[in-house]
């Protein structure tokens, strides 16, 4: 088993975006009214994972056309409150190309959940064999605010059900390959129907978080994320994560945008 920890852009946000504030702003997660010194960089990441039985990419990063016309591709709204940037070389297309690895080589590409910055470059992969969200996250999109359903228009998406699986705050999500070896765990909060991933590696498990916290410092200090649909079950998913982390068999908890964590690969 290994695991590529790509960084396929970064993303302007407001600090309050990824660590909840109390504040008499009534959105501060929108940057709306606040000053740059409120403003971070985060890197926006995905994970390549070559399992045994296939190849497996977590999330896709910006579009390169994010380069081109951002406005157009984020939409008014969107654009209002946050940025992203593609360097060259960064989207997930040209990651992939560095590797060797053409998008129809991809046995499954993950969507841990749907905002923008973890499913804008999903049209430079839309070849892979198969691409999997959860059908709780699809609902959500089709009926909440905050997504942008460009980015996969004329994809096809398939949907998964949660089973019961041993891991998460409600036990619920899927295992992928049906051997234990990687799980998708619902961890509702941050959005519907969000799913970290566990990856059963030679030494324990390594947790890609997804935005369940936005770094470490997110499940050390039980800061939960400026945007959330259900304060509760984001309060019980990074509870869960805080406790997961601690465990003998856990080797690393990656949170997607943790400036933190530099690219590389874990075997």
């Amino acid at each position: 088993m290994k695991v590529h920890i790509l960084h396929t852009g970064k993303v302007y946000i407001d600090r309050a975006l990824a660590y909840r504030e109390k504040t008499l702003h009534p959105l501060p997660f929108t940057g709306w009214f606040r000053g740059k010194d409120k403003k971070i960089w985060v890197p926006v990441s995905s994970y390549l994972i070559e399992h045994p039985k296939g190849l497996v990419l977590v999330d896709t990063g910006w579009h390169e056309e994010i380069r081109l016309n951002q406005k157009k591709h984020l939409g008014r709204l969107a654009y209002s409150m946050f940025r992203g940037d593609l360097p060259e070389g960064d989207s997930i297309a040209e990651k992939l190309h560095s590797l060797g690895i053409k998008s129809e080589d991809l046995d499954f590409v993950i969507l841990t959940h749907l905002h923008s910055d973890h499913v804008s470059g999903l049209k430079h992969v839309q070849d892979a064999k198969r691409i999997l969200t959860s059908e709780i996250e699809w609902k959500a999109a089709h009926r909440r605010m905050g997504y942008i359903k460009s980015m996969w228009q004329g994809v096809a998406i398939e949907t998964f059900h949660f089973t019961d699986i041993p891991h998460g705050p409600n036990h619920q999500g899927c295992d992928l390959f049906g051997d234990g070896s990687l799980y998708l765990v619902h961890t509702p909060g941050h959005s519907d129907g969000m799913v970290a991933v566990l990856v059963k590696m030679q030494k324990g498990w390594l947790v890609l978080a997804s935005d369940v916290g936005y770094s470490e410092r997110s499940w050390e200090e039980m800061i939960l994320p400026g945007i959330t649909t259900d304060k509760q079950a984001a309060c019980r998913s990074l509870k869960w994560l805080k406790e997961f982390s601690k465990r003998d068999d856990c080797i690393r908890v990656l949170a997607n945008h943790d400036p933190a964590i530099t690219p590389g690969i874990i075997d």
